[in-house]
């Protein structure tokens, strides 16, 4: 019994062997067709793709010789990792071999093709796009490039000078239309006017790198100062609006203060601002407007000011001869003052008002009136001189005895006989000493004493 199990082994075992040799004749025997170009080097080694009599090892040989597939759908990426049926299904499900050279396996349809299974989606702009338009012939899908530097390269207008990220500044919906380039992470962020400037404006030629950021670099041309302020624009002028400017003149050794802070930079600073050192003293400015033609000195302070050079006088006429009292607050120094030089002013009355007396009441027209008003006169002839006026003496004006051909030192005569000779009754008969009998409360009323 034993021996016949063991002759049954031989057999078997030699079966075996023979039964090897016969399955890769039997294979090629029964090869369908022709392999792909691709494969054509394995078509002796059917055991590279075929596992003798089964079917459900092909998937994994095709794997283990397609590994970027395999890692694809490991990954759950590209097409074969995102697809349900790419995923699950078995290789030979999409692509059949034993065509011909020249069959294409990947049996691709154009037309139906969902490119979102793909790590490209097309969207916008790229939906539009023929599949040659990216695809290059004799180049796999997957290594197909996915920036848009590798695509477009050949347009690039800024020739690599802007690097290769396309998509920081474009978008996909139109090319020309620009998203927003964050221009605050260069070294010149955009702000103010600056912000709606065409980026050609700046970026002439292309030019990206190394550009300067100084104010004058960019608007030289435009200077209105001609390059006497130097180039540090921004001392006055913001990116906002050039025109309004805030240079703080506080921190010179010039404060603008009221008239002057209306006053432009040119009318002072007509040369160079950094080579010529201003004078700050006033004649240095406006000796050409001096009316005292440099005689009152170069102090213009002492008097003026610069809320108005005319207006506010700042001296102090108490500490002359002559104090502004009264009406002669509001006269203009002018009035008084006819010589620039505002020395030897006549002081007197006279010298500046008319004298309605005709000078019959000497020259002290103080004696009478004063600056309050020229009318409201005070003179009392009790306290002041030796003839007081009582009775019909109070009626009379002054003219009626301070004549034209009046004495100026106003020494009248005293007695009644020297006014009132041409209305003497008594011819002279009664002597000149008419008060022996009349009295000044009334001519009339005669009194006769011894």
């Amino acid at each position: 019994m034993r021996w016949r199990l063991a002759a049954l082994a031989v057999v078997a075992i030699a079966l075996a062997a023979v039964g090897a040799r016969a399955q890769t004749v039997l294979e090629k025997l029964v090869m369908p067709g022709p392999l792909v170009g691709k494969h054509a080097k394995y078509e002796t080694e059917c055991g590279k793709c075929h596992e003798a009599f089964t079917r459900k090892a092909q998937t994994g040989l095709c794997l283990d010789c397609h590994k970027d597939i395999a890692a694809d759908r490991r990954e759950h990426v590209r097409l074969h990792g995102r697809e349900q049926g790419a995923l699950s299904q078995d290789c030979r499900q999409c692509h059949t071999d034993h065509k011909g050279r020249e069959t294409d396996i990947v049996q691709l349809d154009k037309e139906t093709f969902n490119h979102d299974f793909t790590d490209y989606r097309l969207v916008d702009a790229h939906r539009n796009v023929s599949c040659a338009g990216c695809h290059i012939a004799k180049v796999k899908f997957r290594d197909t490039p996915s920036t848009c530097f590798e695509c477009h390269k050949a347009m690039d207008p800024h020739h690599r000078r802007l690097g290769e990220r396309c998509e920081n500044c474009h978008v996909v919906t139109k090319w020309r239309d620009t998203k927003t380039f964050d221009h605050a992470k260069t070294r010149f962020p955009l702000v103010g006017a600056h912000k709606s400037v065409a980026c050609a404006t700046c970026h002439s030629g292309q030019q990206y790198k190394d550009l300067p950021t100084s104010c004058a670099s960019c608007h030289r041309l435009q200077d209105v100062h001609a390059g006497r302020f130097g180039e540090k624009c921004e001392t006055c002028h913001d990116q906002d609006k050039w025109k309004t400017t805030h240079f703080n003149h506080d921190k010179t050794r010039f404060p603008l203060r009221n008239a002057h802070a209306k006053v432009k930079c040119e009318s002072c600073h007509t040369g160079d601002l950094y080579r010529d050192k201003l004078a700050t003293s006033c004649v240095s400015c406006h000796r050409k407007q001096d009316p005292h033609q440099g005689k009152l000195g170069e102090r213009c302070e002492k008097c003026h000011n610069d809320t108005g050079w005319r207006k506010n006088l700042a001296f102090d006429h108490e500490l002359t001869r002559f104090p502004l009292i009264g009406l002669h607050k509001p006269v203009p120094c002018e009035e008084c003052h006819r010589s620039p030089t505002y020395r030897n002013t006549p002081t007197a009355c006279e010298s500046c008002h008319k004298d309605y007396h005709q000078g019959r009441l000497g020259t002290r027209c103080a004696s009478c009136h004063n600056p309050n008003g020229w009318s409201l006169w005070r003179f009392d002839h009790a306290q002041q001189t030796r003839f007081p006026l009582i009775g019909q003496h109070q009626k009379i004006t002054c003219a009626s005895c301070h004549r034209a051909k009046s004495p100026p030192d106003l020494k009248l005569p005293m007695d009644c006989y020297s006014c009132h000779r041409g209305s003497d009754v008594h011819n002279g008969t009664f002597g000149q000493s008419c008060e022996r009998c009349h009295v000044a409360t009334g001519w009339r009323n005669v009194q006769i004493r011894n």
